[in-house]
Protein backbone atom coordinates (compact mmCIF):
# COMPACT_ATOMS: atom_id res chain seq x y z
CA UNK A 1 0.00 0.00 0.00
CA UNK A 2 1.29 3.46 -0.91
CA UNK A 3 1.16 6.03 1.87
CA UNK A 4 0.18 9.55 0.92
CA UNK A 5 2.90 12.17 1.54
CA UNK A 6 2.50 14.87 4.15
CA UNK A 7 2.81 18.47 3.01
CA UNK A 8 5.25 20.87 4.62
CA UNK A 9 3.99 23.88 2.67
CA UNK A 10 3.93 27.27 4.37
CA UNK A 11 0.25 28.22 4.78
CA UNK A 12 1.10 31.92 4.57
CA UNK A 13 1.17 32.25 0.79
CA UNK A 14 1.22 35.74 -0.69
CA UNK A 15 -1.82 36.55 -2.81
CA UNK A 16 -1.14 37.37 -6.45
CA UNK A 17 -2.09 40.78 -7.84
CA UNK A 18 -5.18 40.92 -10.03
CA UNK A 19 -4.33 40.40 -13.71
CA UNK A 20 -6.74 41.95 -16.24
CA UNK A 21 -8.59 39.42 -18.38
CA UNK A 22 -7.36 41.16 -21.51
CA UNK A 23 -3.76 40.66 -20.44
CA UNK A 24 -4.28 36.91 -20.04
CA UNK A 25 -5.91 36.65 -23.46
CA UNK A 26 -3.11 38.68 -25.01
CA UNK A 27 -0.54 36.41 -23.40
CA UNK A 28 -2.27 33.42 -24.96
CA UNK A 29 -2.39 35.09 -28.38
CA UNK A 30 1.34 35.86 -28.16
CA UNK A 31 2.06 32.13 -27.78
CA UNK A 32 0.17 31.08 -30.92
CA UNK A 33 3.23 31.20 -33.26
CA UNK A 34 5.25 29.02 -30.86
CA UNK A 35 2.42 26.51 -30.51
CA UNK A 36 2.01 26.31 -34.30
CA UNK A 37 5.73 25.75 -34.72
CA UNK A 38 5.64 22.86 -32.24
CA UNK A 39 2.28 21.38 -33.31
CA UNK A 40 3.67 18.66 -35.58
CA UNK A 41 6.23 17.59 -32.96
CA UNK A 42 3.54 17.52 -30.28
CA UNK A 43 1.49 15.11 -32.39
CA UNK A 44 4.49 12.98 -33.37
CA UNK A 45 5.72 12.68 -29.76
CA UNK A 46 2.18 12.01 -28.45
CA UNK A 47 2.66 14.62 -25.73
CA UNK A 48 2.68 18.41 -25.59
CA UNK A 49 6.13 19.80 -26.39
CA UNK A 50 7.92 20.75 -23.18
CA UNK A 51 8.67 24.14 -24.71
CA UNK A 52 4.91 24.75 -24.89
CA UNK A 53 4.39 23.66 -21.28
CA UNK A 54 7.19 25.93 -20.09
CA UNK A 55 5.83 28.90 -22.07
CA UNK A 56 2.28 28.47 -20.74
CA UNK A 57 3.60 28.10 -17.22
CA UNK A 58 5.76 31.22 -17.50
CA UNK A 59 2.76 33.15 -18.83
CA UNK A 60 0.66 31.96 -15.88
CA UNK A 61 -1.87 30.22 -18.11
CA UNK A 62 -1.98 27.09 -15.96
CA UNK A 63 -2.97 29.31 -13.02
CA UNK A 64 -6.20 30.67 -14.50
CA UNK A 65 -8.38 28.96 -11.88
CA UNK A 66 -5.92 28.75 -8.99
CA UNK A 67 -7.09 30.91 -6.04
CA UNK A 68 -5.54 34.37 -5.97
CA UNK A 69 -4.61 33.93 -2.32
CA UNK A 70 -2.35 31.04 -3.42
CA UNK A 71 -0.70 32.86 -6.30
CA UNK A 72 -3.23 32.19 -9.08
CA UNK A 73 -5.39 34.44 -11.24
CA UNK A 74 -8.80 33.21 -10.04
CA UNK A 75 -10.08 34.24 -13.48
CA UNK A 76 -13.74 33.96 -14.44
CA UNK A 77 -14.92 31.31 -16.88
CA UNK A 78 -15.33 33.71 -19.78
CA UNK A 79 -11.64 34.55 -19.50
CA UNK A 80 -10.82 30.85 -19.13
CA UNK A 81 -12.59 30.03 -22.41
CA UNK A 82 -11.17 33.04 -24.27
CA UNK A 83 -7.63 32.08 -23.26
CA UNK A 84 -7.96 28.42 -24.23
CA UNK A 85 -9.63 29.36 -27.51
CA UNK A 86 -6.65 31.56 -28.34
CA UNK A 87 -4.27 28.71 -27.56
CA UNK A 88 -6.28 26.44 -29.87
CA UNK A 89 -5.40 28.66 -32.84
CA UNK A 90 -1.85 27.42 -32.40
CA UNK A 91 -2.20 23.81 -31.29
CA UNK A 92 -5.34 21.86 -30.50
CA UNK A 93 -3.60 19.34 -28.25
CA UNK A 94 -1.91 22.04 -26.19
CA UNK A 95 -5.20 23.92 -25.81
CA UNK A 96 -7.05 20.77 -24.75
CA UNK A 97 -4.44 19.95 -22.09
CA UNK A 98 -4.53 23.55 -20.80
CA UNK A 99 -8.33 23.39 -20.64
CA UNK A 100 -8.43 20.12 -18.70
CA UNK A 101 -5.70 21.18 -16.28
CA UNK A 102 -7.41 24.48 -15.55
CA UNK A 103 -10.81 22.88 -14.91
CA UNK A 104 -9.19 20.31 -12.60
CA UNK A 105 -7.35 23.13 -10.83
CA UNK A 106 -10.74 24.78 -10.31
CA UNK A 107 -11.98 21.58 -8.68
CA UNK A 108 -9.09 21.67 -6.21
CA UNK A 109 -10.38 25.11 -5.20
CA UNK A 110 -13.46 23.30 -3.82
CA UNK A 111 -11.38 21.25 -1.37
CA UNK A 112 -10.43 22.31 2.18
CA UNK A 113 -7.65 24.84 2.73
CA UNK A 114 -5.37 22.07 3.99
CA UNK A 115 -5.65 20.23 0.68
CA UNK A 116 -5.17 23.36 -1.40
CA UNK A 117 -2.01 24.15 0.55
CA UNK A 118 -0.66 20.68 -0.16
CA UNK A 119 -1.15 21.25 -3.88
CA UNK A 120 -0.19 24.92 -4.31
CA UNK A 121 1.28 26.14 -1.02
CA UNK A 122 4.82 25.71 -2.29
CA UNK A 123 4.15 26.03 -6.01
CA UNK A 124 1.19 27.92 -7.54
CA UNK A 125 2.13 26.43 -10.94
CA UNK A 126 1.45 22.84 -9.80
CA UNK A 127 -0.85 21.23 -12.36
CA UNK A 128 -3.75 18.85 -11.78
CA UNK A 129 -5.25 16.42 -14.30
CA UNK A 130 -8.37 14.37 -13.76
CA UNK A 131 -10.73 11.56 -14.77
CA UNK A 132 -14.06 11.66 -12.99
CA UNK A 133 -15.48 8.24 -13.89
CA UNK A 134 -15.35 6.08 -10.71
CA UNK A 135 -13.44 3.18 -12.28
CA UNK A 136 -11.87 1.98 -9.04
CA UNK A 137 -12.43 0.03 -5.85
CA UNK A 138 -12.05 1.45 -2.35
CA UNK A 139 -11.46 0.05 1.13
CA UNK A 140 -12.22 2.08 4.24
CA UNK A 141 -9.30 2.37 6.67
CA UNK A 142 -8.54 4.68 9.55
CA UNK A 143 -8.20 8.24 8.25
CA UNK A 144 -9.32 7.67 4.68
CA UNK A 145 -9.61 5.12 1.87
CA UNK A 146 -7.25 2.71 0.13
CA UNK A 147 -7.89 2.98 -3.61
CA UNK A 148 -7.10 0.64 -6.49
CA UNK A 149 -8.18 1.42 -10.03
CA UNK A 150 -7.57 2.42 -13.63
CA UNK A 151 -8.68 5.69 -15.20
CA UNK A 152 -8.44 6.08 -18.97
CA UNK A 153 -8.23 9.19 -21.13
CA UNK A 154 -6.21 11.21 -18.58
CA UNK A 155 -5.35 14.22 -20.75
CA UNK A 156 -2.45 16.24 -19.40
CA UNK A 157 -1.29 13.54 -17.00
CA UNK A 158 2.22 13.61 -18.47
CA UNK A 159 2.57 17.21 -17.30
CA UNK A 160 0.76 17.12 -13.93
CA UNK A 161 1.79 16.67 -10.31
CA UNK A 162 -1.66 15.65 -9.04
CA UNK A 163 -4.73 13.84 -10.33
CA UNK A 164 -8.38 14.22 -9.32
CA UNK A 165 -9.98 10.79 -9.80
CA UNK A 166 -13.46 9.35 -9.41
CA UNK A 167 -13.85 6.68 -6.74
CA UNK A 168 -16.59 4.86 -4.83
CA UNK A 169 -16.80 5.93 -1.18
CA UNK A 170 -17.43 2.94 1.09
CA UNK A 171 -17.95 2.29 4.78
CA UNK A 172 -16.04 -0.19 6.94
CA UNK A 173 -18.35 -3.01 5.81
CA UNK A 174 -17.52 -2.31 2.16
CA UNK A 175 -20.94 -0.91 1.26
CA UNK A 176 -20.89 2.09 -1.06
CA UNK A 177 -22.25 5.23 0.60
CA UNK A 178 -21.31 7.87 -1.97
CA UNK A 179 -19.08 8.66 -4.92
CA UNK A 180 -16.08 10.86 -4.50
CA UNK A 181 -13.28 12.76 -6.15
CA UNK A 182 -9.94 11.62 -4.75
CA UNK A 183 -6.91 13.87 -5.08
CA UNK A 184 -3.78 11.74 -5.52
CA UNK A 185 -0.17 12.78 -6.13
CA UNK A 186 1.12 11.63 -9.51
CA UNK A 187 4.16 9.98 -7.94
CA UNK A 188 1.75 7.52 -6.30
CA UNK A 189 0.27 6.55 -9.67
CA UNK A 190 1.54 4.75 -12.75
CA UNK A 191 0.94 6.07 -16.26
CA UNK A 192 0.14 3.27 -18.71
CA UNK A 193 0.84 4.18 -22.34
CA UNK A 194 -2.53 3.55 -23.99
CA UNK A 195 -3.12 6.70 -26.08
CA UNK A 196 -2.55 5.39 -29.63
CA UNK A 197 -5.05 7.24 -31.83
CA UNK A 198 -5.30 8.86 -35.24
CA UNK A 199 -5.81 12.46 -34.11
CA UNK A 200 -5.08 14.67 -31.10
CA UNK A 201 -2.19 12.40 -30.21
CA UNK A 202 -0.44 15.25 -28.42
CA UNK A 203 -2.92 15.27 -25.55
CA UNK A 204 -1.17 12.23 -24.08
CA UNK A 205 -4.50 10.97 -22.75
CA UNK A 206 -3.09 7.79 -21.26
CA UNK A 207 -4.38 5.56 -18.46
CA UNK A 208 -3.65 6.21 -14.77
CA UNK A 209 -3.24 3.21 -12.49
CA UNK A 210 -3.42 3.09 -8.68
CA UNK A 211 -2.43 0.02 -6.69
CA UNK A 212 -3.60 0.23 -3.07
CA UNK A 213 -2.96 3.94 -2.67
CA UNK A 214 -3.99 5.50 0.64
CA UNK A 215 -5.98 8.70 0.22
CA UNK A 216 -6.56 10.73 3.41
CA UNK A 217 -10.09 11.92 4.10
CA UNK A 218 -9.28 15.60 3.50
CA UNK A 219 -8.37 14.76 -0.11
CA UNK A 220 -11.72 13.07 -0.82
CA UNK A 221 -14.66 15.24 -1.85
CA UNK A 222 -18.24 13.98 -1.93
CA UNK A 223 -19.74 14.08 -5.43
CA UNK A 224 -23.27 14.15 -4.01
CA UNK A 225 -22.56 17.16 -1.82
CA UNK A 226 -20.59 18.95 -4.54
CA UNK A 227 -23.47 18.57 -7.02
CA UNK A 228 -25.80 20.02 -4.40
CA UNK A 229 -23.46 22.99 -3.91
CA UNK A 230 -21.91 21.99 -0.60
CA UNK A 231 -18.12 21.90 -0.89
CA UNK A 232 -15.53 21.68 1.89
CA UNK A 233 -13.62 24.89 1.07
CA UNK A 234 -13.65 27.31 4.00
CA UNK A 235 -13.42 30.31 1.65
CA UNK A 236 -17.12 30.86 1.05
CA UNK A 237 -16.52 34.44 -0.19
CA UNK A 238 -14.65 33.28 -3.33
CA UNK A 239 -17.36 33.47 -6.00
CA UNK A 240 -15.44 31.41 -8.58
CA UNK A 241 -15.57 28.33 -6.35
CA UNK A 242 -19.26 28.82 -5.59
CA UNK A 243 -20.06 28.08 -9.24
CA UNK A 244 -22.29 25.06 -9.82
CA UNK A 245 -20.22 21.93 -10.40
CA UNK A 246 -22.11 20.28 -13.27
CA UNK A 247 -22.41 23.41 -15.48
CA UNK A 248 -18.71 24.13 -15.00
CA UNK A 249 -17.76 20.59 -16.02
CA UNK A 250 -20.17 20.86 -18.95
CA UNK A 251 -17.95 23.61 -20.38
CA UNK A 252 -15.39 20.94 -21.24
CA UNK A 253 -17.04 17.59 -20.52
CA UNK A 254 -20.37 17.30 -22.37
CA UNK A 255 -22.72 14.59 -21.14
CA UNK A 256 -22.34 12.24 -24.14
CA UNK A 257 -18.70 12.80 -25.03
CA UNK A 258 -15.50 13.46 -23.14
CA UNK A 259 -14.30 15.96 -25.72
CA UNK A 260 -15.59 18.87 -27.80
CA UNK A 261 -14.10 21.03 -30.55
CA UNK A 262 -12.50 24.16 -29.09
CA UNK A 263 -13.65 27.31 -30.88
CA UNK A 264 -10.10 28.12 -31.96
CA UNK A 265 -9.92 24.97 -34.09
CA UNK A 266 -13.05 26.05 -35.92
CA UNK A 267 -11.84 29.61 -36.46
CA UNK A 268 -8.32 28.72 -37.53
CA UNK A 269 -9.02 27.92 -41.21
CA UNK A 270 -10.96 31.18 -41.52
CA UNK A 271 -8.09 33.42 -40.43
CA UNK A 272 -6.33 35.60 -42.97
CA UNK A 273 -3.11 34.32 -44.63
CA UNK A 274 -1.07 36.96 -42.82
CA UNK A 275 -2.07 35.27 -39.56
CA UNK A 276 -0.24 32.16 -40.70
CA UNK A 277 -3.28 29.91 -40.64
CA UNK A 278 -3.46 26.83 -42.77
CA UNK A 279 -6.27 26.51 -45.30
CA UNK A 280 -6.68 22.84 -44.44
CA UNK A 281 -9.77 21.63 -42.55
CA UNK A 282 -9.84 22.27 -38.82
CA UNK A 283 -8.98 19.55 -36.33
CA UNK A 284 -11.66 17.90 -34.21
CA UNK A 285 -11.62 16.99 -30.55
CA UNK A 286 -9.70 14.00 -29.16
CA UNK A 287 -10.77 10.80 -30.87
CA UNK A 288 -12.08 9.08 -27.80
CA UNK A 289 -14.54 6.24 -28.24
CA UNK A 290 -18.06 6.63 -26.95
CA UNK A 291 -18.42 5.40 -23.39
CA UNK A 292 -21.28 4.23 -21.27
CA UNK A 293 -22.59 7.22 -19.40
CA UNK A 294 -20.81 7.41 -16.07
CA UNK A 295 -22.83 7.23 -12.88
CA UNK A 296 -20.62 9.71 -11.05
CA UNK A 297 -23.34 12.36 -10.92
CA UNK A 298 -26.01 10.05 -9.53
CA UNK A 299 -26.79 9.81 -5.88
CA UNK A 300 -25.95 6.49 -4.25
CA UNK A 301 -28.87 4.10 -3.98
Amino acid sequence: MTTSPTSTADPQTTAAPTTPASALTESAAALVPLLRENAARTEADRRVAEENIAALSEAGLFRLTVPRRLGGHEADFRTFLEVTSELARGCGSTAWVATLINVCNWMVGLYPERTQQEVWGGNPDARVCGVLAPSATSQAVEGGLVVTGRWGYASGSLHSRWACLGIPVVDVSGDQTDQGFALIAMDELTIEDTWHVAGMRGTGSNTLVADEVFVPAHRIMSVTQAVEGTCPTEHKDEALYRSALVPVLALVLPARRWAWPRPGWTWSPLLSPKDGASRTPSTGAPGRPRQRRSSWSRRPS
